[in-house]
């Protein structure tokens, strides 16, 4: 480029001084603007047609190698200028064995691979641009390992190109990670604790998620590589080891299929002949209702004598997982079985005590009462 310039130059300008290189840099300066415009453009009316077809794959590959692209215009432009500079002024700013020129592509390539990566995996969970988007957590795992693995490989070509050994560092790797295993080995049992997570999914961001061994309860934020952070209900950030979703049982209930109506109801042992009538109603109430899920076990008996009731229980399910939903339905059925009870002459009953008196106390009392 630089000696097409000169040549051009020379033919033209025969007579020219040597303060024509500042005639060259302004070239190389408006010939990297134009460029840089008609890319620029070029770039604008493919994202344009890119976002009006169906194909996922066109405009993430757009947006990922666009900038770098844009980027490699002004690069050029200035390892030109730096060849002018060195021509000049005689003196040597890269030189011959500098690998940066060499480098500059595979940084770029690396730079286009991680925006293509990162923007892979916000489409991925797009509900929008996926007909079955993929699990958040699980992306966004992938996403990670995949952008450490391509920095690592270019961290290591770097190195090498600068005359570092790679196979010394490997080695020194293999040999240092054992006392760094003993080292950091709470670090290391949190980091295949969040892999654990990320491959077996107990749960996932945005779950309701509690653990009866420990005082765990709230809604997953972040799932990291070292730690989880769990929103609890009083609104307080709660910051979990990985390693420790390794050694107790988690409840997931965001994932149950239903929510259980398990209550038991008192009516007084006076109105023991009302209370198959009131049973009865009630399970015929329950099988009626639209809101319970008459799929799975419906349950209403008769259960216990109460020290002062005959106590009955229901044991059904809602349709509903919504917990403000579910509440809702459980008032209209209790609501619905106070009316029942009430219907068929019955009563709810009350702790009550029974005191019965024998011998001469009563005629004590009698007497006390007549003087």
């Amino acid at each position: 480029m630089i000696d097409m310039l000169n040549q051009l130059l020379t033919e033209h300008f025969p007579d020219y001084s040597d303060s024509a290189w500042i005639i060259l840099s302004v070239a190389v300066c408006v010939i990297a603007v134009v460029a840089d415009l008609v890319a620029r453009s070029t770039i604008s009316q493919l994202m344009k047609q890119a976002e009006k077809t169906k194909i996922l794959w066109d405009d993430v590959f757009l947006n990922s190698f666009s900038r770098p692209a844009l980027f490699l215009i002004w690069l050029a432009a200035g390892y030109w200028l730096i060849q002018l500079f060195e021509q000049n002024f005689a003196i040597e700013v890269l030189g011959e064995d500098n690998p940066l020129p060499k480098l500059v592509p595979v940084i770029l390539l690396a730079w286009s691979c991680l925006r293509f990566l990162k923007r892979l995996e916000q489409v991925l969970v797009m509900p929008d641009r996926m007909k079955k988007p993929m699990d958040p957590t699980t992306v966004g795992a992938l996403g990670r390992l995949l952008r450490l693995i391509v920095s690592i490989i270019i961290v290591l070509i770097i190195m090498q190109s600068y005359g570092y050994s790679i196979s010394g560092i490997l080695a020194f790797g293999g040999i240092g990670g054992i006392a760094v295993g003993f080292a950091a080995k709470d670090l290391l049992a949190n980091f295949f604790g969040g892999l654990m997570i990320y491959l077996d999914r107990p749960f996932k961001v945005g779950d309701w998620i509690r653990s009866p061994d420990q005082q765990i309860e709230g809604t997953v934020e972040d799932i990291g590589w070292r730690q989880t952070r769990i929103r609890t209900f009083d609104k307080r950030p709660l910051y979990v080891p990985n390693s420790t979703f390794t050694n107790i049982s988690v409840e997931n209930p965001s994932r149950m299929t239903n929510r259980r109506i398990y209550e038991y109801i008192g009516v007084r042992y006076d109105d023991s002949a009302q209370v198959l009538e009131v049973i009865k109603a009630v399970k015929a109430m329950l099988r009626m209702h639209p809101e319970i899920d008459q799929q799975q076990t419906l349950i209403v008996n008769l259960d216990r004598f109460g020290p002062s009731s005959l106590d009955f229980f229901i044991y059904t399910f809602t349709k509903t997982t919504d917990w403000i939903r579910f509440h809702e339905i459980k008032q209209d059925v209790m609501m619905q079985i106070m009316q029942i009870v009430e219907e068929k002459g019955a009563e709810f009953a009350f702790p009550t005590t029974t005191v019965h008196l024998s011998g001469e106390l009563p005629e004590l009392v009698k007497e006390s009462e007549g003087n």
